[in-house]
């Protein structure tokens, strides 16, 4: 039985860390990826007309900073 026992603990002894390592880089922000998607929402409203170019530059700017 004790060797039943070791091998369900070698097998998953590899699955903790993993699932920390993948909670840990889940749960730290990322700027720059916010930065990207308020960028992309700025191009889709700029495409569809809702904002002129003169708004679309200063708020790209903004984003930038």
């Amino acid at each position: 039985m004790d060797h039943m026992d070791n091998a369900w603990g070698i097998g998953l002894g590899w699955l903790i860390p993993l699932l920390i390592i993948g909670l840990l880089i889940y749960l730290v922000p990322n700027n720059q990826k916010g930065r990207s998607y308020a960028q992309d929402i700025l191009d889709k409203r700029y495409a569809n007309g809702e904002i002129d170019e003169a708004e679309y530059k200063k708020k790209s700017q903004d984003i930038q900073e």
